[in-house]
């Protein structure tokens, strides 16, 4: 991987329209004059420069992605577990240097807006506050990775610049120079307010909420900093009523559309979001969840977290509390012929339509293989195959395969901003019921669910040590984001809360569906392990997954130490 000092002299050969390499910019022109004199001349060229921030919005994909790969959490689980993201020092790392090769190519926009002669200083606020929306969110990304990091706030001199070989400056500094820039962006951003997928005021206030919200919970759970905690927290909650009295958005009436989508362009619960077209820009997030490739499913940990009808949880519900299925016999139209599976239709006929939508009714394991539409048969590592991603508007063919898949994926959308409105009130101890009837009440109409008040019962479930009424928010925002964007080991983190993600400690990550007892009626083999409870064991017999308090910061790549001495390094690495 680069070193900051690489990134610097290369960033400007990644801009644009992959003109040409880093090396030959080097070898024929300064790169200030090709910053300059030779792009930078009127504002479509500025326009075209900024259209590529929005690429870097990863979205659905093909192997990797913001939807479903990611599994450090206590959602989703593969096959034996998924490890911490580094376990040992790496030599390098792209969470490092990728962000600032995408801070570079933000510092070169807002460097070379001004001497546009051509733009007004409207025009030329409105550039250099997307400029600064980008750089203040690439610098959030490495706060949240390595906390300590640059503040890289120009077009950096490889030779004469001090930041390059100095100490880190604290995260905090960081992180209120972020907060100037998502100031600024708001403020000033004054193009595509209509836009769904383009940069514009909403999403600046939607990047934010988000970014205020992650520092206000850090600052209280983490550094301990309440006056930091709550002047973050109310930035986050003020961001999010902007928009919610805007009355730009609402929310859209199925859940599930919001994710297996071909067009979301008539969506108002879509504030910025990422368009599919086969054959010019597709996906296979789809084929990883219904492919012969095994789905990463969801864990007993998450299955459970679910509400019952009656709103009530797992401990306290007065609704039939089994997660038994039923055996059935049916022919899946793999080419297979009928063959007997468990379906849990009944369960969830029980729980919180969410969950519906996110898991297939036919168990699926190694050994009891189930086809969702025909073709190839998939199997889940926890027996809860993946669904929220499919549509059968999306013929077979292409539905299985890795760059088949065009529906639309969402970057930032309005429901995420009813629950960081929540969270920031709940965790500002000022939430009322009408803040939860303008936020998560809503999101609950939407599914049928009873509504959710200030004066709630205890759930002998929570393991946080948080009021009953913020353990709720959290339940919300776990079951209304589930897959999405690796929302949950973000929140974990924030909430100082990643020693839940041992599996020693929580078994209940290593464990799937219930499958015990249906042997005799040939539903499961020796293919799968079970658990002495009758669950799926997902462990494999592998090793746990121990937490370590260094897991809360990545480590600093050893080559960044070879270059700058003083840089440092993050505790316990």
């Amino acid at each position: 991987m680069k070193s900051l000092k690489s990134i610097i002299l290369c960033g400007l050969g990644v801009v644009l329209l992959s003109m040409t390499s880093c090396n030959d910019i080097l070898d024929t022109e300064p790169y200030d004059q090709f910053t300059k004199d030779n792009y930078f001349t009127s504002e479509t060229n500025v326009q075209l420069f900024a259209n590529y921030f929005y690429n870097t919005f990863t979205g659905y994909g093909s192997g990797s992605g913001d939807y479903y790969f990611n599994t450090l959490n206590d959602d989703q689980a593969s096959t034996g577990i998924t490890k911490w993201t580094f376990m040992n020092v790496p030599g390098s790392s792209g969470a490092w240097s990728t962000p600032y090769e995408e801070i570079r190519r933000a510092n070169t926009l807002i460097a070379a807006v001004p001497g546009v002669a051509s733009m007004t200083e409207a025009r030329k606020a409105n550039w250099m506050g997307i400029g600064r929306l980008y750089r203040a969110w690439q610098h959030y990304k490495l706060v949240r990775a390595y906390g300590d990091c640059y503040w890289v706030d120009q077009v950096l001199d490889p030779n004469a610049s001090d930041i390059l070989y100095g100490p880190r400056q604290p995260r905090n500094d960081v992180m209120d120079k972020v907060l100037e820039d998502l100031n600024y962006a708001c403020q000033n951003i004054t193009d595509n307010a209509g836009s769904r997928t383009a940069f514009n005021k909403w999403v600046a206030l939607a990047m934010k909420a988000e970014v205020c919200l992650y520092e206000g919970d850090y600052s209280k759970y983490v550094t301990k900093n309440t006056e930091r905690a709550n002047r973050f927290l109310n930035e986050a909650k003020n961001a999010c009523q902007e928009i919610m009295n805007s009355g730009n958005f609402a929310l859209n009436g199925n859940y599930q559309a919001n994710f297996n989508s071909l067009d979301l362009a008539g969506n108002k619960e879509m504030i910025l979001y990422k368009h599919y077209i086969l054959g010019k820009l597709a996906h296979g997030t789809i084929d990883y969840t219904c492919g012969s490739t095994q789905v990463n499913g969801m864990t007993k940990d998450a299955f459970d977290s679910y509400l019952f009808k009656d709103g009530k949880p797992l401990a306290t519900t007065a609704l039939n509390k089994s997660d038994h299925g039923t055996v059935v016999v049916l022919d899946d139209n793999s080419g297979l012929g009928e063959a007997h599976y468990i379906d849990i239709t009944n369960v969830l006929a029980n729980r919180d339509p969410r969950l519906s939508a996110q898991v297939d009714h036919i168990l699926q394991f190694p050994g009891c293989g189930y086809a969702r539409f025909g073709g190839a048969q998939s199997t889940a590592s926890t027996g809860y195959g993946v669904f929220l991603f499919d549509t059968n508007l999306i013929d077979n063919t292409n539905r299985q395969s890795t760059y088949g898949n065009w529906t639309d994926a969402p970057i930032f959308w309005y429901a995420e901003i009813l629950l960081n409105y929540a969270e920031a009130c709940a965790e500002l101890g000022t939430i009322t019921d009408d803040d939860l009837n303008k936020s998560i009440n809503l999101l609950r109409d939407r599914v049928g669910m009873p509504h959710l008040t200030t004066n709630v019962e205890a759930d002998p479930a929570n393991n946080m040590g948080v009021s009953n009424i913020l353990w709720e928010v959290r339940r919300e925002r776990r079951v209304e984001m589930m897959y999405c964007m690796n929302d949950r080991y973000y929140s974990l983190l924030r909430w100082n809360q990643l020693s839940l993600l041992d599996t020693d400690k929580n078994p209940n990550l290593c464990r799937g569906a219930y499958v015990g007892g249906y042997s005799a009626q040939g539903v499961v083999t020796s293919d799968v392990t079970i658990d002495a409870d009758g669950y799926i064991n997902c462990r494999n017999n592998g090793a746990p997954r121990q937490w370590d308090p260094k897991y809360n910061l990545f480590p600093i790549p050893d080559d960044q130490h070879n270059l700058n001495p003083e840089i440092g390094q993050n505790p316990g690495w």
